[in-house]
């Protein structure tokens, strides 16, 4: 059975047991999701109508960060450089349970 849920503008497949990195989750307990699709063997429910009731579960394992990206802005003549970066805030997340409700 696998899932597609939806969580910081993102849409990710999971099946349980499964961890993924989501975008930072500002709770530290468990969280659940609404599935927007759900597959159990050949039944496929992707109705809002037939998704009242079902949840995946989750797991809040810890934070983590993405790799730190480096950028560097120059405009010729005038002498001026900029660099800057970035490093993605993270939530690692462990799939415990999916429910058809």
């Amino acid at each position: 059975m696998f899932a597609v849920i939806e969580t910081g503008g993102k849409q990710y497949k999971v099946a349980e047991g499964q961890t993924l990195q989501v975008e930072r989750l500002g709770s530290d307990d468990d969280v659940s999701f609404t599935p927007l699709l759900l597959v159990d063997g050949d039944t496929v429910l992707s109705v809002p109508d037939e998704l009242t009731g079902a949840s995946v579960a989750a797991r809040i394992v810890g934070p983590s960060k993405g790799p730190k990206i480096r950028a560097l802005t120059y405009k010729n003549k005038s002498r001026s450089a900029r660099r800057w970066g970035h490093r993605q805030h993270y939530t690692t997340i462990e799939i415990t349970g999916i429910s058809r409700g």
